[in-house]
């Protein structure tokens, strides 16, 4: 998938560079563009129609990243909006859990995607970030058409909707980062824990009940790293209860509970987004680290 976003970006380059030979060097090079995306289209739009006589068939196309940008791109993906919604809200739960929150879709309308931030994520001082790094980027590349994201808090009726633009701009220095591939934090098993650096970031990795956890390997307490760190299980507590010991300050910390620690004091680990983006395990790594 890399491969072709590079060559979307190639091409936005070469029409950049016609501009050097004036407006209408530029204008025949985006007809040119045009023409060629029509010709594919209209091809693709073929292919489509042989292959709805095969049920499921436009499903699997839909479930490949770069051939499903290419059915958005010509008004040919088979699922709607909501259901396109829905499945890239689902794909962000694993790292929504981390934050011991969730996101419930309340209603899409006259392409405004309205949101109710639910658990954790309502009040946490990370909310602004998993919209930004997490639900916002899946929402929109699962659904270009949506003009605008709305959230609301578990509880409100109405009167506590942010508009999503609103929200990133109180927090845009924060929030922007950028999504780094890192398939090797894959290779954690289950019930261990790990420390990673993605382009310059430290981040400690968590494997619990199947779920990927992440965090800046940084205790907020004594500021050291983790190394050396294992989880152990909460008394009384469930088998999926992780609990990640600091050996240096000796702070205990609930892993799935958005890394809340769990002694004296209200710190709380800092959640770091991991998601499959284009097929890959990917972190988002906050601007002016990588």
């Amino acid at each position: 998938m890399e491969r072709w976003r590079e060559s979307g970006e190639r091409i936005e380059a070469l029409l950049d560079a016609s501009s050097a030979a004036g407006p209408a060097a530029r204008e025949r090079a985006e007809d040119l563009v045009r023409e060629v995306m029509g010709l594919y289209g209209a091809g693709l739009a073929g292919i489509c129609d042989a292959l709805a006589r095969y049920p499921g068939a436009m499903d699997d196309l839909a479930r490949d990243d770069l051939v499903a940008s290419l059915l958005l791109i010509h008004g040919l993906h088979p699922h709607d909006v909501e259901t396109r919604v829905r499945t890239a809200l689902d794909g962000v739960r694993p790292y929504l859990g981390s934050h011991g929150g969730d996101v419930e879709l309340v209603a899409i309308r006259d392409d405004v995607v309205r949101l109710r931030l639910l658990g954790s994520c309502h009040g946490c001082p990370s909310s602004a970030v998993t919209l930004e790094l997490a639900v916002q980027d899946a929402v929109r590349a699962a659904a270009p058409e949506i003009t605008e994201l709305e959230v609301e808090t578990a509880g409100s009726t109405g009167q506590g909707l942010i508009p999503a633009a609103a929200l990133f701009t109180r927090v845009h220095s924060d929030v922007r980062g950028t999504w780094c591939a890192a398939p090797e934090l894959d290779e954690i098993p289950e019930g261990e824990v790990g420390g990673f650096v993605v382009a310059g970031l430290p981040v400690l990795v968590c494997r619990v009940a199947g779920e990927l956890l992440a965090y800046r390997d940084r205790c907020p307490v004594c500021t050291h790293a983790f190394a050396g760190a294992a989880l152990h299980r909460r008394a009384g507590a469930g088998a999926d209860a992780a609990v990640l010991r600091c050996p240096t300050c000796a702070a205990h910390f609930d892993v799935r509970g958005a890394g809340v620690r769990l002694d004296a004091g209200d710190e709380h680990l800092e959640p770091v987004p991991v998601l499959v983006r284009d097929g890959v395990l990917s972190v988002a790594v906050p601007a002016g680290v990588a």
